[in-house]
């Protein structure tokens, strides 16, 4: 019968924590304050999420019953929540990337996707800040972009604003080498904490 100590011992690193987590936003070139805003993000990106992996069924009739196959496999958008300094440092880039998309006045923007798309990446941390898990989010733009509440009522808060990312697909540590499943771990040593591949 299992017990309580051998509960512990399977549960490797102390369990991993939602609250220990890292974004890494890029921009393309054409957003000026993007450099500055990708640094920002690291520490003012409040939630995310790692995605979900999803590939519809494709059911089949057979004499009256379903059969599955697997159908095709299907990205549901990736959504952030932003912090909000008072230079609006994130919020202005994400607009200018949204406007060298599609202007407000106008119909016209860029068309080659390449100037517009760039991968963005979610990392799970441990508790001593070695990632354990990474998430690429491949040709990514931002399709949304929240509003802010402003309100004479609400005090003690800092806004915040969600965004959310189409993209083609996304990798993961687990999913860019040979089909082989990667744990990643750290150690922790005098000099240091080093990420291990087991």
């Amino acid at each position: 019968m299992a017990n309580i100590s051998e509960f512990k011992s399977k549960m490797i690193g102390g369990g991993a924590r939602p609250n220990q987590f890292r974004v890494h936003l890029t921009f393309p070139g054409y957003v000026t304050g993007g450099p500055v805003a990708g640094q920002l993000a690291e520490f003012l990106c409040k939630a995310a999420q790692l995605p979900a992996s999803t590939i519809d069924p494709m059911p089949v009739q057979y004499r009256g019953r379903p059969v599955n196959f697997a159908g095709e496999r299907t990205f549901a958008p990736w959504s952030v929540s932003i912090y909000n300094d008072t230079n609006f440092s994130i919020r202005n880039a994400l607009e200018q990337w949204q406007t060298g998309i599609q202007n407000h006045g106008a119909t016209d923007g860029r068309v080659n996707p390449t100037d517009y798309q760039v991968d963005l990446q979610v990392y799970q941390l441990d508790r001593n800040g070695g990632v354990v898990k990474t998430y690429n989010f491949k040709d990514a733009f931002p399709t949304s972009i929240g509003a802010i509440a402003l309100d004479y009522d609400t005090v003690n808060a800092i806004e915040i604003f969600d965004v959310e990312f189409t993209y083609n697909y996304f990798t993961s540590n687990s999913t860019d080498g040979a089909g082989g499943i990667d744990v990643n771990v750290t150690v922790d040593t005098p000099i240091g904490t080093f990420p291990i591949t087991i």
